[in-house]
Formats: structure tokens, C-alpha cells, sequence
């Protein structure tokens, strides 16, 4: 923010480090007017240098401030709410589980870790999700459950015990 301070000069336009990014003009602050501004450490970082402020051409600063204005639109608020979402997962995939660097080289087998990974995050987001609201009703018993009940025979919690 340059406090009322006139700038010692305007420069450019000077391409950005992005070869697809537009090249942007440059207004030029002095040490003398930056260093005594109480404003200072909300305008830059640095302690030596003066401040420069870059301005991107007109057309895109048009542009950029039409579409921060559609941005707070509720119909595009909706729109983007699926997106974010989906990009909440590519996000976890790729930072959370490593999927940017695979641990093999052929096609098949990265698929498999593709697979895999998302399998085991689906599994890790369900045992997050809360228990249900009603405890699932029990199974009637079998026939043979039955017959055993019937003869007040005790019978064991799990088949798998019977021949124990």
C-alpha cells in the first residue's frame, strides 16, 4: 500500500516467470519513502529494498475482477461445490498417499497401485463416517438354531466352535 507516496517510476512491462502469464508493469517505491511508512511490514517482507508493485494490463485486470465477481454468486458457488469436492480427492491422493511418484514401472502394475490406493481410502473414509443411527436387526435364527432352542440345548455363538 503506498500510503499516499508517489512512485519514483514506472517499468516495463516485464515478462513473468511463466511463459503463458502476462507480462506485467512495474511502479518502482524508494528506500527513503518505504522505510519510515508505519505501513511497512503490511506492504513487504523484505528489510533492504523498497517496495514494487506490479500491475498485470488492463484487459486482464477487467477480467479478473468480472469473474471474482461471479465467483460470489450463489449459482456458481453450487457449480463449483462438485468440483471442489472432486478436487479435494485428487489432493488427498496426491499429497496424502504419495500417487505422484509411483513404486513401479509398468503400466499394469501402477494400475494395480491406482486400484489399491483407492481402495483402501474408500475403506478409511468409511470407518470415519458415524455409526448408524439404529443397531441393525439381528438375523432370525436358523433351522437349526431353532431345533436346538426348541430342545433348550445350548448352542455356541459361532459355527466355526461346533467340533472344539
Amino acid at each position: 500500500m503506498p500510503q499516499g507516496q508517489i512512485s519514483a517510476g514506472w517499468h516495463g512491462p516485464y515478462p513473468t516467470s511463466s511463459p503463458t502469464a502476462a507480462p506485467l508493469t512495474a511502479a518502482r517505491f524508494t528506500k527513503s519513502q518505504c522505510r519510515p511508512c508505519p505501513a511497512r511490514t503490511r506492504c513487504t517482507s523484505t528489510a533492504d529494498s523498497a517496495r514494487i508493485v506490479g500491475f498485470p494490463p488492463r484487459e486482464l485486470r477487467d477480467l479478473q475482477l468480472r469473474v471474482r465477481a461471479e465467483q460470489r454468486t450463489p449459482e456458481w458457488k453450487a457449480r463449483y461445490a462438485v468440483r471442489s469436492g472432486v478436487e479435494g480427492t485428487v489432493n488427498e491422493f496426491a499429497h496424502g498417499h504419495g500417487m505422484r511418484r509411483c513404486c513401479y514401472r509398468a503400466q499394469g502394475k501402477a494400475h494395480i497401485q491406482h486400484v489399491l490406493t483407492a481402495i483402501a481410502v474408500n475403506i478409511e473414509r468409511l470407518s470415519g463416517l458415524p455409526p448408524a443411527e439404529e443397531a441393525p436387526r439381528s438375523r432370525r435364527p436358523t433351522a437349526f438354531q431353532h431345533y436346538l432352542d426348541q430342545r433348550e440345548m445350548p448352542r455356541s455363538r459361532s459355527w466355526r466352535t461346533l467340533g472344539t
